[in-house]
């Protein structure tokens, strides 16, 4: 059914892209049609599959790897005063040095293989997971505080059985936002030093002047990021109905 959505708004696009590569005869080397692009995108399937496994595997990685950390340190920071008072205002600031200017020294650190990429998308991510999971954590309603302790229950037990299930909603926005930011940080990763992987290849294709087999491994990295919000959105769903049950 999401699928029969997306299709409108899609032809919708291809047409526009279409109509203003004739309005404004635009040659194949600055904005190539529709057509030209997914002729590139047949022609070099294989190279832009093999390409595109590497991208899939950082984002995949990095979204995992920032999701767990960040919910970590969300719980501990909701857990601990002390933490929140040492470490919050560290990731406040954190956030004022642009992400994608720590690429280099990413690549430095880490070389030029997955290891590097995959760290970029995890520090993206990171926050954002952290930032939302936290302040759902520390907006438990106070009722159900007041009824746990009164029921008996210790720090532990409240934290686990009532803070962490009522702020899961919170986690998931986290995670949905998540999800469309991984693939940046992969790519600004391959294109500051990689061997493979879409933002590589993107790379390669505008040096060599196929702006078409750009604009393809664009398209494919779109349709990716798409899927995996779409996955993310769906796997996060079933959490939250299974929390309701």
């Amino acid at each position: 059914m999401r699928a029969v959505h997306l299709a409108g708004p899609a032809l919708l696009v291809i047409a526009l892209w279409q109509a203003v590569v004739v309005a404004l005869d635009m040659p194949p080397f600055i904005l190539p049609g529709p057509a030209r692009v997914a002729q590139a995108l047949w022609t070099s399937r294989v190279l832009i599959a093999e390409n595109a496994v590497v991208t899939i595997i950082e984002v995949l990685a990095g979204l995992v790897l920032g999701a767990v950390l960040g919910a970590g340190s969300a719980i501990g920071l909701a857990a601990s005063e002390r933490a929140r008072r040492l470490l919050r205002p560290i990731l406040v600031f954190s956030q004022a040095v642009p992400v994608f200017a720590l690429a280099p020294i990413l690549t430095l650190w880490f070389g030029y293989g997955l290891a590097s990429k995959i760290a970029m998308a995890l520090l993206i991510i990171y926050f954002p997971v952290t930032s939302a999971f936290f302040d759902a954590l520390m907006r438990t309603p106070s009722g159900w505080l007041d009824l746990a302790r009164v029921m008996g229950a210790g720090r532990r037990q409240v934290m686990w059985r009532v803070r962490v299930p009522a702020a899961l909603p919170g986690f998931v926005s986290g995670l949905k936002l998540a999800a469309v930011y991984a693939p940046i940080g992969a790519i600004i990763g391959e294109w500051v030093g990689a061997s493979k992987g879409l933002g590589y290849l993107m790379l390669l294709a505008n040096g060599r002047a196929k702006i078409d087999l750009m604009f393809a491994a664009l398209l494919v990295l779109a349709v990716f990021t798409l899927l995996l919000h779409a996955g993310v959105d769906r796997a996060t769903e079933a959490l939250l109905r299974r929390r309701t049950r």
